[in-house]
């Protein structure tokens, strides 16, 4: 049985590889919804683009679904998952071709009241 009221935000196939977005997630984990945004604005990575628009997705989540406020929130849980990876080709030398990988991630993060 759940005791708090937890929200949650999806965002699928986002260009970009997970690892450089775990870099980005572990510096708002545990943080409140205030100082995740201001974290993300500052930092000089493209990955907080997307994980900017998953977080506010979150906090309208709790707003609308839950009656929450979006300044009680705590950043709970954050992960990138690996998704499909787009296979490419580059024409090389002697007529041989090279294989260019394009990954693609998954991004979730769940927000819950701060008490």
């Amino acid at each position: 049985m759940k005791d708090k009221q937890t929200s949650k935000a999806v965002s699928k196939y986002i260009r970009i590889s997970s690892h450089k977005v775990r870099r980005v997630l572990d510096q708002i984990r545990g943080r409140t919804y205030l100082e995740a945004l201001m974290l993300l604005q500052f930092m000089p990575y493209r990955a907080c683009g997307p994980i900017w628009q998953v977080l506010n997705s979150a906090a309208a989540n709790a707003e609308n679904n839950n009656g929450l406020n979006k300044e009680d929130l705590i950043v709970k849980t954050v992960f990138a998952d690996q998704g499909p990876v787009l296979r490419r080709f580059r024409p090389r030398a002697q007529g041989r071709g090279y294989q260019i990988r394009k990954p693609t991630c998954h991004i979730t993060i769940i927000l819950e009241p701060n008490t």
